[in-house]
């Protein structure tokens, strides 16, 4: 059982649903009673999705796996599950999760949960091994769960929602393109054209990294625009803007595996962060 749990990648499911609960929050009628029961089901519903893409994207890539010595001791890579079982574990999660939708909470929903594995698993996954454009393609499912979550709980997608899909969005382009860097041989050696294998020098990955980082501070403060959050999120979001900002700069002057490193602790930092300050910060009725 460990061995399946390690296909579902509980971490990053984490970050998902909790993407997920942020959208589900801020597409609530806050004129009814909150309802514990459908929140429920949103998330159950998009964690077995979200595990089941995770579970059949590594039976996708276990070959290339193998090459990378950071995922050489996942379960595929070392024998200790076979890749049928594999395969047939991840699609009975994504059909579970999309029906626990469909059923449970609304169709919209589930066209989305849907819709994020199939842009993942046949879009972004085949274009790793072609182009590292595939990073912008694989970051479109990626800002895909605050919307699923705001469908769940309206049954529509407006400017709120897509705000939410946008900080998301651009957040995780210096969020990959740190890892990128800092594992760049793995890749390299797995045929993974990611931007730094491309062009090793890293002065594209790192100006990039500048840009998303800098493009970041303007599209945080939409919730704002929008009535969504107060004057304390504005500040905390410019505050922790600049903050990773800063991490960013100092990649392009000095571009070791230190600094990327530090780029990916700001960005796990700041997202939680940033959903924090949006949510207790909404203005009242």
């Amino acid at each position: 059982m460990r061995h399946y749990i390690e296909l579902t990648k509980p971490r990053i499911t984490w970050l998902i649903l909790m993407s997920t609960g942020v959208g589900y929050f801020f597409g609530l009628d806050r004129s009814l009673p909150f309802n514990w029961r459908l929140l429920l089901h949103t998330l159950v519903g998009t964690g077995l999705i979200a595990s089941g893409t995770a579970a059949l994207n590594q039976w996708w890539e276990r070959e290339s796996d193998k090459l990378m010595r950071r995922t050489a001791s996942r379960p595929l890579p070392m024998g200790l599950l076979t890749a049928k079982r594999a395969l047939w574990f991840g699609i009975a999660l994504a059909l579970l999760g999309a029906a626990e939708l469909a059923i449970w909470v609304n169709p919209l929903s589930s066209l989305l949960g849907a819709f994020t594995l199939a842009a993942y698993l046949f879009v972004y996954t085949p274009m790793k091994s072609r182009t590292h454009l595939s990073t912008v393609v694989g970051a479109l499912p990626g800002a895909m769960p605050p919307l699923m979550g705001y469908a769940a709980a309206s049954g529509i997608l407006n400017r709120e929602a897509w705000s939410l899909f946008f900080i998301l969005f651009v957040w995780q382009f210096p969020h990959f393109l740190a890892i990128a860097w800092m594992y760049r041989d793995d890749y390299a050696r797995a045929g993974i054209r990611m931007l730094p294998v491309v062009e090793p020098d890293g002065q594209s990955t790192s100006r990039q990294i500048v840009l998303y980082a800098t493009t970041l501070i303007p599209i945080s403060l939409l919730p704002v625009v929008f009535g969504m959050s107060g004057k304390i999120y504005m500040a905390g979001a410019l505050l922790l803007g600049i903050w990773f900002l800063y991490t960013g700069v100092r990649v392009a002057f000095d571009r070791t595996n230190v600094r990327a490193r530090n780029v990916l602790l700001a960005s796990v930092i700041y997202l939680p962060m940033i959903y924090g300050l949006m949510v207790l910060d909404r203005p009242s009725l």
